[in-house]
């Protein structure tokens, strides 16, 4: 693997414009769970239910007891050493961007200062009538006290998570992802299956990639470097290969 990360970190440090984009896969090792790997959040399809627009506005007692608690999973962590060593590439000017399909704050919280989070976050919910926003502990107070769905203190419109659910369109971020991956001469993937539309068409926007993931994904034989393996036993290794080759 030695040759991999090497011919992986120069990749990164000759490129004019390198991003990244990760998936779940980033993440897991923090303990929250993968979402299409082979025991997958995602694979199981009464979760896919809870986290639709459907569960919030037609059943939101629902949503706000087991759809929030499968939220509440992916809460409360902290960064292992494949966010760090994200951020540690940004601070060495080599990465300009991370994009990130994941809600859990964790690229941010390791550092990470240029992050596009295109599936939206945990921090923060927002009132679909005046737009106000709040820390996403008003919904977790407002459901503790029966309100249901949570509303707004200002104008009484109803509180909903800062997350793209399934049902909801894209958000700006997304348009912003894009921009930086035509922008883009290389792209980083990592942890991500490569299979949920619409970031999955990221990758083809850019020239090369390369790509740190435990499964195979459907853009292996295009990509630059393939190195099937953990996150944070690989990225370390490609940050001390990149500041050696920057000193």
């Amino acid at each position: 693997m030695d040759d991999l990360v090497m011919k992986l970190a120069r990749s990164i440090v000759e490129a004019r414009y390198p991003v990244v984009l990760t998936g779940a896969g980033v993440s897991t090792e923090s303990g929250i769970p993968d979402f299409r790997g082979p025991n997958g959040l995602w694979r199981n399809e009464e979760i896919m239910d809870l986290l639709s627009l459907d569960t919030l506005y037609f059943m939101p007692d629902l949503f706000y007891s087991r759809g929030l608690e499968v939220l509440r999973v992916l809460r409360g962590k902290k960064p292992n050493p494949a966010h760090r060593a994200i951020a540690r590439l940004e601070e060495l000017s080599v990465v300009k961007s991370v994009i990130t399909q994941n809600i859990d704050g964790l690229h941010l919280e390791a550092g990470s200062q240029n992050v596009i989070e295109i599936h939206g976050n945990l921090r923060t919910c927002s009132c679909e009538k005046c737009r106000s926003t709040f820390p996403f502990e008003h919904i977790e107070v407002s459901v503790a006290k029966g309100v249901i769905p949570p509303k707004c203190p200002r104008c009484g419109g109803i509180v909903r998570p800062d997350v793209v659910f399934f049902g909801d369109p894209m958000p700006e971020d997304f348009n912003r992802a894009v921009d930086e991956a035509r922008r883009s001469d290389f792209m980083l993937v990592v942890g991500s299956s490569l299979q949920v539309a619409p970031a999955a068409y990221l990758p083809e926007m850019v020239e090369r990639l390369g790509i740190i993931n435990l499964e195979p994904t459907p853009y292996d034989k295009s990509a630059l470097v393939v190195i099937h393996d953990k996150a944070g036993e690989v990225l370390p290794q490609v940050v001390k290969e990149v500041e050696r080759l920057l000193s």
